[in-house]
């Protein structure tokens, strides 16, 4: 599960309750400043009226109108300083815990990079958002409000009872209207998450097949198509929209009538001169409230965007925590090559959903390196990650390791797959070498094997910290096959491996990689044939016709 409210604040608990307290106060200061503006006006009206003017003292009560004007604006700003300092203490400690549960996750391992699909990024950036502002967002208007709203209902009840009958009445037809509302807000938000994600897919499978698109002439075809969802979203978040402005209609009427009600509620039971000064304070104090009642119905999609967020990201951390617990499984039983790798009936598909056609049967034997040469947007990728079970596997195809057909879910725990784009996290180099059980000796071994070991001993060390610009492209290249020699799958699947290198230092490298590999199955792929690479090459071009 994710961190729970009661571990996310335990480092920012005092700042939240100081927050709250200052909220609450604010909020007080606001209803008070309303009652004693309007009873102070009422005053100096009776006073005019008779020879009582010359006594009256009009000092008091403009001082109070002073002094709750300075308590609202003081605690609204100590009240955000101190929420948003929370709020920020929060959001290091969950994000950190978010982002190292998305790292361990298999597909993350088993890639070398933990956001690869463009539909989990985007849901996994507005899942954190949704639960980061939930508190603000949800939590402060609704505990605030509901308490202001008891504490008037109190005072009601004892100054003008005959007015609770209009509010409960306004209270029941709202009840139903909220939860219509909530149900609408919580299945538009569904749908809209949906369609985004589909957008961000098709997107993402668009730019991913930009040159083969470009060839054909519909790139700008598949990016169109791919921003229908994202309309559709729209169109539906307007809907949203529309169904909470009714509901905030609704809320804004309640100070009003309340207000009103109180009045006729004292008027009718006789209240008349500074007798009608109480009511007067009661009904302004219910009028300060309406601002902080609209916040009631913006509360409501606050809270169904943080349900659906805190479900996806709990999910998320239990497939990552149930991955990890495999690798580490994994590791400590040793590395045992199942056999073979076997694929029969594959038809392989690109990012874009083209057909790229079939994969007659292909068998790579441990230590029998394969490396598979074609042009760009030939399939080299899409096989890759075919094998590496990043796609479902469909009716027909069948992908074999030591004679046993293997699931796509079971081919993700025993393949590392190497893509040719590797990213830098803004991390240590030990963070980004994504071995978290390997000694200091285990990880210089691999960066001396790929010949970085000088070039990040001179930048400080494995605890050197890194960016995505701190590393060449060559250097950034050959991080990413350190991270393939620490892995323990008994796969290897690597796309361009020497990409960004020269040929000599791509042989040099690979040689030893290939060599540390000799009781593992290992598949390259590459534009063309790397010089001096001991391993057996294959066409893809040809091997598909």
């Amino acid at each position: 599960m994710i961190p729970s409210t009661e571990a996310e604040s335990r480092g920012s608990g005092p700042a939240w309750r100081i927050a709250f307290g200052l909220a609450a106060l604010a909020l007080a200061a606001n209803l008070l400043l309303a009652g004693t503006a309007m009873t102070f006006l009422a005053a100096v009206a009776l006073a005019g009226a008779g020879p009582m003017a010359l006594a009256f003292n009009f000092h008091n009560p403009a001082a109070l109108v002073r002094l709750f004007a300075l308590l609202r604006t003081g605690a609204r700003y100590g009240e955000r300083m101190a929420g948003h300092r929370a709020a920020l203490t929060d959001q290091v400690r969950r994000r950190a815990a978010l982002f190292a549960a998305l790292a361990r996750a298999p597909e993350s391992r088993s890639a070398g990079w933990q956001l690869g699909r463009p539909e989990r990024l985007a849901d996994f950036i507005d899942d954190v958002a949704d639960v980061d502002y939930a508190r603000l967002r949800v939590g402060f208007p609704v505990a605030i409000t509901s308490a202001a709203v008891l504490a008037l209902l109190l005072l009601t009840a004892f100054a003008a009872p005959l007015a609770l009958v209009p509010v409960a009445g306004l209270a029941l037809a709202s009840l139903p209207v909220a939860r219509l509302t909530a149900a609408r807000l919580a299945a538009i938000e569904t749908r809209v998450r949906a369609s985004r994600r589909d957008a961000a897919a098709d997107l993402g499978a668009a730019l991913a097949g930009a040159v083969a698109l470009d060839a054909e002439g519909r790139r700008w075809e598949a990016v169109r198509a791919a921003l229908d969802p994202i309309r559709a979203a729209e169109r539906e978040a307007a809907a949203g929209r529309r169904a909470l402005a009714g509901l905030e209609a609704l809320l804004a009427l309640a100070g009003p009538t309340a207000a009103v009600a109180v009045l006729l509620a004292a008027w009718n039971a006789g209240a008349r001169g500074t007798e009608f000064l109480p009511a007067a304070f009661l009904a302004f104090a219910w009028l300060g409230l309406a601002e902080p009642m609209l916040a009631l119905g913006r509360a409501l999609l606050g809270a169904a965007r943080a349900r659906l967020a805190r479900a996806s990201l709990a999910q998320t951390h239990r497939a990552a925590r149930g991955g990890a617990d495999e690798v580490e499984i994994g590791r400590r039983d040793g590395i045992r090559c199942p056999g073979a790798l076997a694929v029969q009936g594959l038809r392989l598909q690109a990012p874009d959903g083209r057909d790229l056609g079939p994969v007659p049967e292909l068998a790579v034997a441990p230590g029998a390196a394969l490396t598979l040469v074609g042009a760009s947007g030939c399939g080299k990728t899409s096989l890759l990650k075919a094998l590496a079970g990043w796609s479902n596997d469909r009716s027909g195809e069948t992908i074999r390791l030591g004679g046993t057909p293997r699931s796509a879910a079971e081919r993700r725990l025993l393949t590392y797959l190497g893509l040719h784009d590797a990213a830098i996290l803004a991390d240590t180099v030990r963070e980004n070498l994504f071995a978290p059980g390997a000694s200091e000796a285990e990880l210089w071994a691999a960066l001396e094997l790929v010949e970085l070991d000088a070039r990040i001993r001179s930048q400080g060390g494995l605890d050197a910290w890194i960016t995505e610009g701190s590393l060449s492209l060559g250097e950034a290249r050959r991080l990413d096959l350190a991270r393939a020699a620490l892995s323990p799958a008994p796969v290897i699947l690597l796309d361009e491996p020497g990409e960004h290198l020269g040929d000599r230092q791509a042989a040099r490298i690979l040689g030893r990689l290939l060599a540390c590999w000799s009781d593992r199955v290992v598949v390259l792929t590459s534009h063309r044939p790397e010089p001096g690479v001991p391993s057996r090459r294959c066409a893809l071009d040809s091997l598909r016709t």
